[in-house]
């Protein structure tokens, strides 16, 4: 199984370094609510107005923190410190806040974008040099409250293979939560019980034709998160009986992609690349040597394989694929 390496986290590191910055072309989740809030999006967003969108502007920061934290030595480190200095300090955090208390706000980038500040806050609090992390922290803590709102009242989980999916949101908040909101943490537990813990024989209606998250598979590594491991491994056969025979099928092939220019198509190598990071996730907490475990391994590989060799094809997925290649090769970056 292949695994993250200083060469693979430089090139993951220039592709980064190479849109994170790049304002167009950009494509929006703004309300206009006059003629004057037709701005470009540097004018809008001083950090993230990078990579296409907010989402992956975030994301590919946390890309740069995390190879940084990984490998101190890479020829790419002095940029990403340049980069760090440059754009995560208080006064530009204070317009990325500032922009979230403008009317009909309350849903901008609702709930990926705020799990991903949260990873990034998250990665950067691993750092041994504290100040990015230091400057970033009112950010978290916004987005953090907007999840405490909003999770209370979400009556249904949203379990897409897009932006919007509940379980991978509540995978990354989690993460923050442990270490800086106690009641985030609780609630998280709570909500994931109450969606998912009576989910059994899933019939896997996937992939659909714009997933890059597997809702069957993201709302495991979700669980494995939350449940102790014994209730965990028995929870997941129930979930997917057929998982040691390598059953349904169609969780275990690798997605077809049949236009990388095509935004939304090339979303499947991002299927199959965080396909391959929660197979490898969920293989860990399996017996090792359990049929279901040698499925879960063999179905990383193939999915990581479909996959790494096309993050740089086109800017359609350029602007974000290499964060799921590090997904995919290395986890969040819990150790």
């Amino acid at each position: 199984m292949r695994t993250l390496t200083a060469a693979a986290a430089s090139r993951f590191a220039r592709i980064a370094l190479g849109h994170v910055t790049r304002e167009f072309p950009h494509k929006l989740d703004h309300v206009l609510n006059d003629g004057s809030d037709a701005l470009p999006p540097r004018a809008l967003h001083p950090i993230f107005h990078g990579s296409f969108d907010w989402h992956s502007c975030v994301h590919g920061y946390w890309l740069l923190a995390r190879v940084q934290r990984r490998f101190p030595l890479l020829p790419e480190g002095e940029a990403i410190r340049v980069l760090m200095a440059e754009m995560l300090t208080p006064e530009k955090v204070a317009g990325e806040l500032a922009y979230l208390d403008r009317p009909w706000s309350g849903g901008f980038e609702r709930p990926y974008g705020w799990a991903w500040l949260l990873a990034l806050h998250t990665e950067l609090v691993r750092h041994t040099d504290h100040s990015r992390a230091a400057a970033l922290e009112p950010l978290a803590r916004a987005f953090a409250t907007r999840f405490l709102a909003w999770l209370p009242k979400l009556g249904y989980p949203i379990r897409s293979g897009t932006h919007f999916n509940t379980a991978f949101a509540l995978l990354l908040a989690r993460s923050w939560a442990d270490v800086h909101d106690a009641a985030l943490r609780a609630l998280i537990d709570v909500r994931a019980r109450d969606w998912f813990a009576s989910d059994r024989d899933c019939q896997v209606w996937e992939p659909g034709g714009e997933d890059f998250l597997s809702p069957t598979l993201i709302e495991a590594a979700c669980m494995r998160a939350i449940l102790p491991s014994a209730e965990f491994r028995r929870w997941l056969v129930a979930l997917l009986p057929g998982l040691g025979a390598g059953e349904p099928v169609t969780l275990f092939a690798p997605a077809q992609v049949s236009d990388r220019s095509d935004g939304k198509i090339a979303h499947l190598d991002g299927l199959n690349l965080s396909r391959a990071w929660c197979w490898r996730s969920l293989a860990a907490a399996l017996d090792p040597a359990s049929p279901e475990r040698e499925a879960a391994l063999r179905a990383a590989k193939t999915h990581l394989n479909a996959a790494i060799d096309h993050i740089k094809d086109d800017y359609a997925g350029e602007h974000w694929l290499a964060t799921y290649a590090l997904l995919a090769l290395d986890g969040l970056g819990d150790s």
